[in-house]
């Protein structure tokens, strides 16, 4: 496993702090840096270790002890290599998945790069701050997943226009009512519009509207455009630390004059360094998850079309800073592009578009059910080793996916399936959840 990250300026990068945390299964690792880091993190395994490479990087260990093992790790070493790079080690009691994510400089907290081992094959919750009663008066258990879709632009706001004249507003209504349909028709999700035709909604509306509806998820669909008519590929970004830093000072401002609720609890009454915390909670919980999101679908898409960054984005989008709904805006093509113009004026390919969406939601959730959701209450059949499914007449491969709590995406890998077409009778493997 090979994770890359982005990389700004130039000069060794300074390891300034190392700290480590566990709860429950769960272990994470901070690295305090004086700037933004390129680095590559992957895994070993007899013995299983987590191997973190920072170049250009340098660590002064007699000015920085390393602090000792917790949860899952055991111990953390380091070295400055010939290279130029630093190299961080984590040796592990078991073998853990790791994933990371960069937080930039908000200009209270330096930058960091952050790294969360889980449990291989656990499933996991998507992450919200604690509640005090699960999402509020009237919580029906066994709930669908509710996702808001958010077509960009509208009404007087055409958005950007293709060389033919193609509108951005149009085309993305379009693939939104289409991902829509196909949300709705599973049973255990359902799906919101922030608008079903022709209007304009303010950008802030449209964040708060999918917090009224306690979604599980926003999705803000778009079309990007470019000067230059050669550029093309599809886009996913998520909020950045920046964003979100905004957002929760002028939430912390205003908590006493409105009835501000973060994940069901509200501000209002609390003194505010409590406040502070348990928005801050809320936040990194709805970026992690995001982020995580974000690549489900990158995943998805790339199957289909050119993909523009191979990696999730990070921007200061205002319909992303919902404090408490994970979120993700996604650039489907470059209408400017011609032939992705083309594209996005298909049926067809609207319609592949969607179900690449879906299918990145789907697994995604799959592994990572909402408490008291359809999802979490499926009839599952944990994997811990190989085996063989035969189709039965009116299942779908998103279904035997969530009785097995591995991805439709694994098991498209390791039969050579192209889509979700399945035949009654055709034996599949399923993978072990650990192979995930």
């Amino acid at each position: 496993m090979l994770l890359v990250g982005t990389v700004v300026g130039a000069g060794p990068v300074q390891v300034e702090g190392v700290r480590i945390a566990s709860q429950s299964d769960k272990t994470r690792l901070a690295l305090d840096l004086s700037k933004p880091a390129k680095y590559k993190l992957f895994t070993l395994s007899n013995p299983h270790r987590v191997v973190i490479d920072i170049k250009p990087g340098r660590i002064i260990t007699q000015a920085l002890p390393l602090p000792k093992g917790s949860g899952a790790v055991r111990r953390i070493r380091s070295a400055n290599r010939q290279d130029g790079s630093v190299r961080i080690v984590l040796d592990l009691a078991r073998p853990m998945k790791p994933r990371s994510f960069l937080l930039a400089n908000d200009g209270t907290r330096g930058d960091r790069l952050v790294i969360d081992l889980v449990p291989i094959g656990a499933p996991r919750s998507v992450k919200q701050a604690p509640v005090a009663a699960p999402r509020g008066p009237g919580y029906v258990r066994d709930r669908e997943i509710v996702i808001v879709i958010d077509p960009g632009h509208g009404g007087k706001d055409p958005g950007a226009r293709g060389p033919s004249g193609v509108r951005e507003k149009d085309v993305v209504l379009k693939i939104s009512r289409r991902l829509a349909e196909i949300i709705d028709a599973d049973p255990a999700m359902r799906a919101y519009l922030t608008r079903a035709d022709d209007r304009f909604v303010n950008l802030r509306d449209r964040m708060e509207r999918a917090r009224r509806v306690r979604a599980d998820l926003f999705v803000s669909i778009h079309a990007d455009s470019f000067r230059d008519r050669r550029v093309r590929g599809a886009t996913v970004y998520v909020l950045s630390s920046k964003g979100a830093t905004d957002e929760a000072a002028r939430r912390l401002a205003e908590r006493e004059n409105s009835a501000a609720l973060i994940g069901g609890v509200s501000l209002d009454d609390k003194d505010p360094v409590l406040a502070e915390v348990l928005l801050d909670l809320s936040q990194n919980a709805s970026l992690s998850a995001s982020i995580d999101i974000g690549d489900e679908i990158l995943q998805e898409i790339r199957l289909i079309t050119r993909i523009r960054k191979s990696r999730v984005q990070q921007a200061p989008f205002l319909v992303l800073k919902s404090p408490d709904v994970p979120s993700v805006l996604i650039e489907t093509a470059f209408i400017s592009n011609p032939g992705e113009e083309q594209n996005l004026a298909s049926r067809q390919y609207r319609d592949r578009l969607a179900r690449a969406i879906h299918a990145g939601i789907t697994d995604y959730f799959q592994v990572n059910p909402p408490p008291g959701t359809l999802f979490a209450q499926a009839d599952r059949i944990p994997a811990s080793r190989a085996v063989e499914h035969v189709i039965r007449r009116g299942e779908t491969l998103s279904g035997i996916a969530t009785r097995y709590q591995v991805s439709v995406r694994r098991i498209r890998s390791v039969n050579h399936l192209r889509g979700d077409k399945i035949v009654v009778g055709k034996v599949l493997r399923i993978p072990a959840s650990q192979d995930i």
